[in-house]
């Protein structure tokens, strides 16, 4: 009767374990699908391959375009000025070239965690990739903080002239340049010829104040990445939690926050945008972002609410009021995970109309006098009617905008039902 007892228990624990793999197997299906459908788009592929590689460019812009050397060797001397002068608040005055600077170090860690998990531990890569990428942006931005108020400044060095002068007396230097020998707001010499055409010293010619338009159109992605994703952070946080709130609860909470949507919708986004900066004194990029963010976020609080209405009546979220579980539990831990699909789509689609919304307020003149935002290289081009400063930001923001659409389109048919095949 023993041996009878213990096979059932073993094959009550095999079941239990066969359950649990179905239910593991369960959370990441989901994903999976909208993934395998997904790849299926050649046109979304192209734009989230795209996207990938313009993350990478404006992350490692410094060894693209800089006019300070990698590393200069000198009688068994080694110095790296360009390692020295990424967190150098001297040089790299606006905190949005500090971040990228950061993820210099941070990138590759956090691809080689996610290369041992997936490849080495064989987990699934959408059930640890939402929480790696959470601690990766708050490891991010806390190393941003202590960098930023650590102040770290570095003496100027002109090394055009160290290495000169060291090569006059008759010293071996052996120096690795960045690919454009030229930073983003380093004027021209000849502030005559300026604006200048493209030529074979600065591939696509100098703005009205002699900069280097390639500088200032690689650094300037990280301005409209930074626009883009911070923007849309905010107005989807806060459109979250309002019409998360309104679609659970309904009643008056329901009303006045669908009576505030209502009169947030009734202001022109754009027009209360450029009202509300014309109220700024300080031109930053973050009050930009600021307010793109508190702006934008009822079309996002509408979706919610509608999606809660929705899945608040399903049998998983009555169990779970039945069950006593608290009403943030509830919210955040049962409805939410389950509204965010269209949220998603949402959010790539207002990352592209964010970075379309910055250029236009730089093209107006309202954007970061500091920041090389590509708005601002296209006014010069209207302004001065200089066709190589019109077409290279025109044709940077028609790319990237459409490339966000695309993987937005791609990421609304890959979890439409109807539409996978």
């Amino acid at each position: 009767m023993s041996n009878i007892k213990v096979l059932e228990q073993d094959e009550f624990l095999k079941k239990i374990s066969s359950q649990e793999i179905e239910e593991d197997s369960q959370k990441v299906e989901y994903w999976d699908i909208v993934w395998a459908q997904f790849k299926k788009n050649k046109l979304a592929m192209f734009g989230l391959y795209s996207i990938l590689a313009i993350v990478l460019i404006a992350i490692y812009a410094p060894f693209i375009s800089l006019n300070k050397p990698i590393y200069v060797v000198c009688n068994g001397e080694w110095d790296f000025p360009l390692f020295a002068s990424l967190f150098d608040q001297n040089f790299f005055q606006n905190g949005v070239d500090l971040f990228f600077n950061l993820q210099i170090f941070l990138l590759p860690l956090f691809l080689l965690l996610i290369f041992v998990k997936v490849f080495v531990m064989m987990d699934p890569f959408f059930r640890f990739f939402p929480k790696f990428l959470a601690i990766y942006f708050g490891l991010s931005i806390v190393g941003f903080l202590l960098i930023y108020q650590g102040g770290h400044q570095v003496p100027y060095k002109d090394w055009t002239e160290i290495i000169q002068k060291k090569r006059m007396n008759g010293q071996i230097v052996d120096v690795l340049m960045p690919f454009n020998i030229y930073s983003y707001r380093q004027p021209n010499v000849n502030p005559g010829m300026n604006p200048a055409p493209p030529n074979s010293k600065q591939i696509l010619g100098t703005d009205t104040e002699g900069r280097d338009v390639f500088a200032r159109m690689i650094y300037g992605t990280r301005i409209s990445l930074t626009i883009g994703l911070i923007a849309v952070s905010m107005y989807i946080s806060i459109g979250i939690v309002l019409g998360a709130l309104a679609g659970f609860f309904g009643g008056v909470t329901d009303i006045v926050i669908s009576r505030l949507i209502e009169i947030m919708l009734c202001f022109p986004t754009f027009f209360l945008i450029l009202t509300l900066l014309a109220m700024v004194n300080t031109r930053s990029i973050f009050y930009v972002m600021i307010i793109i963010g508190f702006t934008r976020w009822p079309e996002v609080a509408r979706l919610v609410r509608a999606e809660f209405f929705k899945l608040k009546s399903m049998d998983y979220v009555q169990a779970a009021i039945a069950l006593g579980f608290t009403k943030g539990r509830i919210i955040f831990g049962h409805v939410l995970p389950n509204a965010l699909g269209p949220v998603i789509v949402t959010a790539v689609f207002g990352v592209a109309s964010s970075i379309l919304i910055e250029s236009s307020l730089s093209f107006l003149g309202l954007g970061d006098a500091s920041a090389p935002s590509w708005g601002e290289i296209l006014s010069q081009g209207r302004a001065q009617f200089k066709l190589w400063l019109i077409l290279t930001p025109g044709l940077a923001i028609f790319f990237m905008v459409s490339i966000f659409n695309l993987v937005g389109e791609g990421l609304q048919d890959a979890m439409d039902p109807k539409q996978r095949r």
